[in-house]
């Protein structure tokens, strides 16, 4: 008789943690979160994001519904689009903070959570985002600055691969306070072959240039293309870009773990959306910034393999 009652108190709560279960996933399962980015197509940063954000989704159980547009007003209307929608979250780059700000303020005046992710890292508060996942622009652009000002930098081609981006003006801007010489320039990133062409005849017409700062991985490659005796140096990763760090082609990279991004993005709103949380207590969560070069890039190539870094 104990070993039957032993075993029918076995089966029931087996029969309440399989019953929590189900309720749990199924009222996660619930949980839709709209994922905006201003993600230029082509762009293999974006792909990193993308992963970190639906493999959370996996994790913890809700739908991501994905959009993206490169123009300001457009991802202004996704957002809206999703607010429309009536999601449970969104998680939006807030990269030209003024244009995002009306469709910002529609999603949190009709109780959708919104967290900021990548940039916007100034103002995601100001526009009544409740979290920020990324890097601090500003100091990524100063550390790089500092480091390359040590080797000997005093001429840097800071290069902007999208207009009226907050994050790479800060990015630049960090760069130029740690070297007064760097010149920005202004490329179309979504056009690989002009990107590759511009920075060529900027080489041939400038000498004095001695290193090209790509604020992204296909731009380093691009400037890798457009060949001279600048030394190249990048933010972020890809695999080939991962490569060329190893092959010295591309002397590092600060990384600003876009995984990461995508992945605390989406999990802390299903945290606020089941429990209330909050991640960062009011602050900022940095995901960055860090250097990738010669000394470990044979331990983060892997992951840039696995595009997961």
């Amino acid at each position: 008789m104990r070993v039957l009652a032993v075993g029918v108190t076995a089966l029931l709560l087996l029969g309440a943690c399989s019953e929590g279960g189900r309720q749990e996933s199924a009222e996660s399962a619930a949980y839709t979160i709209a994922f905006v980015t201003h993600e230029t197509p082509g762009d293999t940063f974006w792909n990193i994001v993308r992963a970190g954000a639906d493999q959370a989704a996996k994790d913890v159980g809700v739908e991501v519904r994905h959009s993206n547009d490169p123009d300001a007003g457009k991802q202004a209307t996704l957002i809206q689009q999703a607010v429309d929608a009536e999601v449970q979250g969104i998680a939006t780059t807030l990269v030209t903070p003024d244009a995002l700000a009306g469709s910002v303020k529609a999603a949190t005046t009709a109780g959708i959570p919104v967290v900021g992710l990548n940039a916007g890292i100034d103002r995601y508060r100001e526009l009544g985002a409740l979290m920020y996942f990324g890097s601090d622009e500003t100091v990524a652009g100063t550390s790089l600055g500092e480091r390359i000002k040590a080797a000997g930098a005093k001429h840097p081609l800071c290069v902007i691969h999208q207009t009226g981006s907050v994050a790479l003006e800060a990015r630049c801007a960090g760069l130029k306070s740690a070297v007064p010489g760097t010149e920005n320039i202004q490329v179309n990133g979504a056009d690989d072959v002009a990107v590759t062409s511009t920075l060529q005849a900027k080489l041939a017409q400038d000498p004095t240039i001695d290193y090209v700062v790509a604020l992204t991985a296909p731009v380093a490659l691009d400037a890798i293309k457009a060949g001279g005796t600048a030394k190249i140096v990048t933010f972020d990763l890809n695999r080939e870009t991962a490569k060329a760090v190893q092959d010295g082609t591309v002397e590092f990279a600060v990384d600003q773990q876009p995984y990461l991004q995508g992945y605390l993005a989406v999990s802390s709103l299903y945290l606020y959306l089941k429990n209330g949380n909050d991640i960062g207590g009011g602050k900022p969560v940095l995901t960055g910034p860090s250097f990738v070069d010669k000394t470990n890039i044979d331990t983060i190539l892997p992951f840039t393999e696995k595009n997961t870094r």
